[in-house]
């Protein structure tokens, strides 16, 4: 059975990083905003919950 070759696996993954790292930039730059990450909680954009109408005194 053949080894698995890691230095070519490790250099496709730096490669994959490259180019999205490559793509941020170009986006940055372009002026769109840029997409939204996975592991950012809900919520943490600024959009608060308003109370209810009838917890006000």
């Amino acid at each position: 059975m053949a080894t698995p070759n890691y230095s070519y696996e490790k250099r496709q993954k730096e490669l994959a990083k490259k180019k999205k790292k490559e793509e941020k930039l170009k986006r940055k730059a372009e002026g769109k905003p840029d997409l939204p990450d996975d592991d950012t909680p809900e919520g943490e954009e600024g959009g608060g919950t308003a109370p209810p109408p009838d917890a006000a005194p």
